[in-house]
């Protein structure tokens, strides 16, 4: 979630000046009064049209401009220049390689922290390309920096690249029913291997190619420029950009360009929902499932930790926040009762002290359940990230670029699969999303969403963020779907308009001083009133998978780095059997 934001139109309050005149429409038709959607959220609910600095820094800052009646984007700030024609056309004449680079990610289908092979294939693409390329960024093995500087005196632009797959979405290329690629025959356990449900691997190859093609453009026209591809690890968990943000990794950049897949092609200036990541593990005692009394059942804990948890949504969940969990450990077989269970859950809201009020409820959720089931509790913060700091002016000249350079151009055979896959799940068969989305003012009203461990870099560096279509309308990320079309005729098209679109912004900020200088004027405007520091617990390290002794050597590596502890620390229960009580006497 990654996990991603969104940016498919919200739901959208149009005119805050007359509220009986000011109602809006909600995507089922319904018409919402300024009224009645305050009485929806709340006194619990995130109003960024009234926050203040001194309630929420955070979410002030994200939403400072929130527009007050109709928006209307400005014109002409996408201008042609022979600089950003070499590198659309660079681009162009190698779309075959970039989507390659895109189906050999895909073919992998790596795990975060574990992306051994995706990340090799991405950084050789960009070595191909003139860049310097170091392994080992933030001690993360999978993750590394990629260099291409021409001249002095140039702004320092930052791309970003992601290639994780995710559990459970494996899904053959381009098949429009549910079609696991990789199936795991457990005969007790059955299910799928990984995949690319939310498209990294079109991610991080549209970056690179848009990255490349700046580079390219830079030489042949001798501007001055640093371009810093940043090769990241596990988008899926947000660990591997909150955790590099926090070391110095993204200093000393003037502009970070970022994109997603998504349903639609899109960009804007709304904010996305901090999170923190939480994993509770409860202890008890083994034994006989037959023979139960005395047992300390660590499973029954994290049920009741679940179940729990649920009932803080009434009263303690405001629309802003999310609260979802998985037991990613719950015992092996039913004649052992659980001695160790695990429990994860994602807690968001809307700025990173909201999280923290929730997170403190969920944490005493956890210590009641030890409580009730005699076991004992003990909790690790696995990833956290701040609420992402829009930029407007940054988004309105990435959406001038995109309407310059239109839709991606996808053929009968994108649309004929998007239209099974949307039959398959019971969706109306539109195809792709075939348009330029207009660019509209975010809702003052924040209803919560996704997350994203870019927003830890836009604290620290002016950032845009946009979605290009790669998966059918209607449907989402983080499905099998997705997976279906990431490599496939969507994804190929994707890929390409993705990378037109960051390359031509970034050439934007390069050959017109003026358009950089007004994205710097609103970081420096936004964030005047915040002190970011990171969510990431004091003393944190990050986790790691050690890797294959043919990775290391391949990118001159040693393990373990510098960062962590290794091997971890054992988690071992030293709980005993409850107690019954005092024998009973024998019976006469």
């Amino acid at each position: 979630m990654a996990d991603t934001p969104i940016f498919t139109p919200e739901v959208r309050v149009c005119d805050l000046h007359d509220q009986h005149e000011h109602e809006t429409t909600s995507p089922n038709g319904q018409t919402l009064s300024r009224r009645r959607i305050m009485q929806l959220l709340g006194a619990a609910g995130v109003t960024t049209a009234v926050m203040t600095a001194e309630a929420d820094p955070a979410m002030a800052a994200a939403s400072s401009d929130v527009t007050e009646g109709p928006y209307e984007a400005p014109e002409g700030l996408a201008q042609d220049s022979p600089a950003k024609t070499s590198a659309l056309d660079w681009i162009t004449s190698r779309a075959g390689s970039i989507t390659g680079l895109n189906s050999e990610i895909w073919e992998n289908a790596e795990l975060s922290l574990r992306e051994w092979k995706s990340s090799l294939a991405e950084a050789g693409f960009l070595e191909k390309a003139g860049f310097h390329v170091e392994f080992g960024t933030a001690g993360f093995p999978t993750a590394f920096t990629a260099t291409f500087s021409y001249g002095t005196g140039g702004p320092v632009l930052g791309f970003s690249g992601e290639y994780d797959a995710l559990p459970g979405l494996s899904q053959n290329k381009g098949v429009g029913h549910h079609d696991p690629r990789e199936y795991v025959h457990d005969p007790f356990a059955p299910s799928y291997g990984p995949g690319h449900g939310c498209g990294h691997s079109a991610l991080g190859a549209a970056a690179a190619a848009a990255a490349a093609a700046v580079a390219q453009a830079a030489k042949k026209h001798k501007l001055p420029v640093t371009v810093k591809f940043f090769g990241s690890t596990a988008e899926e968990t947000l660990i591997g950009k909150t955790y590099a943000v926090s070391k110095g990794v993204y200093e000393g950049l003037d502009a970070f360009l970022d994109w997603h897949p998504s349903t639609s092609n899109a960009t804007g200036w709304g904010t996305t929902t901090a999170m923190t990541a939480v994993t509770f593990t409860f202890l008890g005692v083994a034994g006989h499932g037959g023979t139960p009394l005395g047992n300390k059942s660590a499973l029954d804990a994290a049920v009741m930790m679940a179940t729990m948890s649920e009932f803080l949504r009434e009263e303690n969940l405001a629309p802003s926040g999310r609260l979802h969990w998985v037991i990613n450990n719950g015992g092996d077989i039913p004649n052992v009762t659980p001695e160790i269970a695990e429990i994860s859950y994602y807690v968001r809201e809307g700025s990173p002290a909201r999280v923290q009020v929730l997170l403190d409820k969920v944490i005493a959720v956890s210590e009641a359940a030890a409580k009730a089931s005699q076991t004992s509790v003990q909790h690790r913060i696995t990833s956290a990230c701040w609420n992402q700091l829009p930029s407007k002016s940054f988004a309105e000249l990435l959406h001038a670029n995109m309407k310059q350079i239109g839709p991606p151009e996808f053929t009968d055979e994108a649309h004929d699969l998007a239209k099974q896959l949307q039959e398959s799940l019971g969706l109306p068969q539109k195809g792709m999303h075939a348009e330029i989305a207009e660019l509209t003012a975010p809702n003052p009203v924040f209803m919560g969403g996704g997350s994203t461990d870019v927003a830890d870099i836009s604290w620290n560096v002016p950032t845009v963020s946009m979605g290009a279509a790669l998966a059918p309308i209607g449907t989402k990320m983080h499905t099998w779907s997705t997976a279906s079309c990431a490599a496939a005729a969507p994804g190929r098209a994707a890929v390409v308009a993705a990378a037109k679109y960051l390359a031509a912004t970034a050439v934007d900020l390069i050959t017109r001083p003026e358009q950089l200088k007004a994205v710097k004027d609103e970081f420096k405007e936004r964030t005047k009133d915040v002190d970011w520091k990171t969510s990431l617990p004091d003393g944190y390290e990050p986790p790691m998978y050690e890797p294959p002794e043919w990775f290391l050597r391949k990118t001159g590596q040693k393990w373990p780095p510098k960062n962590i502890t290794w091997p971890p620390k054992r988690v071992v229960s030293q709980e005993k059997f409850s107690s019954l009580g005092p024998d009973l006497p024998a019976q006469k």
